[in-house]
Parts: structure tokens; C-alpha cells; sequence
């Protein structure tokens, strides 16, 4: 079964590796840096790096590799190394990709340009250490050679021989786990930026909810519990009002079901139950309880995750058509 799994998997999935090189404008320091100053032995302790240039003007090109990994992060899932992404969005991530490579290679032109200038006045900002700097200076070329933004996009065969398809088979394997333990970290980092101890949000706060929406709905050829979780979270977006300020009810809602992403166990489960028969619309509603409590706490303190984690027997998953 594991075999079909693989196969077909991998009929839907691209591997993306992004290939991103900047600058570190560092130079190794040498004895010769300190000239007598007496050093220990390089067996005792190593000798760090000296920055030739402003690390500011070289901000730029980080930001737009980090650009270019949150794009991937949202479409794809982490894989090989690099990403799987599903081949039917594939177009959509190279144009983006493209408008990065673009934006970085203006950015390169503009900074070689201004090299030999952003040089000269690095070392002004450091009166005393002219030489220390000036010697290790290297030309406007050999910087051009060490930044790069490109990416390499294959289709994977599993190969027929069992005694040589083990690695990727383990790691096709891998990938449910691994989609569901990244939406737990996004779901976290939504939490804490949008839901946790509010009593009201604007529809801004589904703007990352829609975003693993569409991550999991991409996915969803990976795990057969992923599409039911796509449909619980369409359900919960379609009883948000689509206007106005997002509070009590549709708020505890909403923050049972971050609550929930940021579980995979118990993310997983849920999609089986639905799988096994239960309906979106009731774990929806089962999510979170509103206890008779002091209406002083907040809507977040009175969450409570309803008959969960309950421990799932062990059984065999369906397929549903994924193997």
C-alpha cells in the first residue's frame, strides 16, 4: 500500500529548490591583521571575521530571499531539502519567484554601482582601522560572482528497484506529518498576533486562516485527512459575518479553531472522525464550550477544547482514493 501511496503522491507534487547567494561582505582575520599583538595558538582559539562593507547595504537581499521562502512556505510544504509543491500551482510560484529574481537583481546592479563608494565609506566610519579594512577589500567582479537567485524545479520518478527507493519512500512518507507540523507553527504565530486574549478582531485575523486554507487545499493529495480539515475551516469562514467587527460567538469559534491547528495530533484526528463519518459542522460546533463562568474573563479564557484529545483506536486509514 505504501508503494501506491508513493506513486501517486508523487504524480501531483514538484521539488523546489531555491538557490539564493549573498554576500557576506566578511573577510576571514589573519595574524597579520594585529601585527604583534601576541595571539593564542589557533588550537587554543580561532580568529573571527572582519565586515569590508555595511551590513545595511546588504539588507535587501536577505529580506527578498525571506520573501521568496515565506511564498514557498505558503504554497508548499518542506521536502528534500527544499519544497513539494503541488504542480498545478507550479506556474503561479515561478511567476512570483520571477518578480523576486527580478527585484534582486536591480537591487544587485544598484549596489555594484554604488560599490567602491559604499567602501570608501565604511572605512570613514571607522578612523583607525583604514588599513584593517582597505586590505581586504576585494573588486566590484568578484562580488557580482558571489550573488545569485535562481532555482531548479524537478518532476521525482520513484525508482522500480526496492533496494534503492527506501530514502524517498521515507521521505514521501514524512510529508503528512510534516504539512500538519507547519501549519501548527503558523496557527501559533496567528494566535499569538491575532486571537489571544481579544475579544474582538476585524477580518484582517482571517487573512492567515485563509492562507493555510489554501496551503491545505494545494496539499490535499498528500493526506486523506487534510481535505476534511479544508472543509472545516470553509464552514467556519462561511458563518463568519461578512462584515463588522468579529465577536463572541463567531470569535470563541474562530479561536477554537486556531486552537485546534495548532495541535497536529489532534488536527489529524479530527480530519479521520470526519473521514470515519462525523460531520464538519458538528466537530465545528463541538470545538469550544462557553461554561457558566464569571463574565469578567476573557473570551479566550473561557475556550475549552471539548472531548479532546480523546485517545483515537488504531485502525486502518481509508485511502479514499489517494492509494
Amino acid at each position: 500500500m505504501e508503494t501506491k501511496t508513493r506513486i501517486t503522491v508523487l504524480n501531483h507534487i514538484l521539488a523546489l529548490n531555491l538557490d539564493v547567494n549573498i554576500w557576506s561582505a566578511r573577510k576571514k582575520l589573519t595574524p597579520a591583521d594585529f601585527g604583534s599583538t601576541h595571539l593564542p595558538p589557533e588550537e587554543l582559539a580561532s580568529l573571527g571575521s572582519k565586515r569590508i562593507c555595511n551590513p545595511g547595504d546588504l539588507r535587501v537581499f536577505g529580506t527578498l530571499k525571506s520573501r521568496a521562502v515565506n511564498m514557498l512556505d505558503r504554497h508548499g510544504v518542506r521536502f528534500l531539502g527544499g519544497w513539494g509543491v503541488p504542480e498545478k500551482v507550479a506556474d503561479e510560484i515561478v511567476k512570483e519567484l520571477v518578480d523576486i529574481q527580478k527585484e534582486f537583481f536591480a537591487a544587485k546592479d544598484d549596489f555594484l554601482i554604488r560599490y567602491d563608494e559604499v567602501v570608501q565609506d565604511w572605512i570613514k566610519q571607522h578612523p583607525g582601522w583604514e588599513k584593517l579594512i582597505g586590505s581586504s577589500t576585494v573588486s566590484a567582479e568578484y562580488v557580482r560572482s558571489r550573488m545569485g537567485f535562481k532555482w531548479q524545479i524537478f518532476k521525482l520518478a520513484a525508482p522500480e528497484k526496492n533496494s534503492v527507493k527506501k530514502g524517498l519512500k521515507e521521505e514521501v512518507n514524512k510529508l503528512g506529518g510534516t504539512l500538519f507540523d507547519e501549519i501548527s507553527k503558523v496557527a501559533t504565530d496567528t494566535w499569538n498576533c491575532c486571537y489571544a486574549g481579544k475579544v474582538k478582531v476585524t477580518h484582517k485575523a482571517l487573512s492567515p486562516l485563509r492562507s493555510i486554507h489554501k496551503k491545505l487545499n494545494g496539499l490535499s493529495f498528500i493526506d486523506p485527512r487534510v481535505l476534511p480539515i479544508t472543509d472545516l475551516l470553509q464552514i467556519a469562514f462561511d458563518k463568519v459575518p461578512s462584515r463588522g467587527f468579529i465577536r463572541g460567538a463567531d470569535l470563541l469559534m474562530l479561536q477554537g479553531v486556531v486552537s485546534l491547528l495548532r495541535q497536529p495530533t489532534l488536527l489529524m484526528e479530527h480530519g479521520q472522525k470526519i473521514l470515519d463519518g462525523n460531520t464538519a459542522e458538528d466537530l465545528l460546533e463541538g470545538l469550544v464550550a462557553v461554561p457558566t463562568i464569571s463574565k469578567t474573563k476573557s473570551v479566550s479564557e473561557r475556550i475549552t477544547l471539548k472531548s479532546i484529545p480523546q485517545p483515537v483506536t488504531q485502525q486502518q486509514i481509508n485511502s479514499h482514493g489517494l492509494w
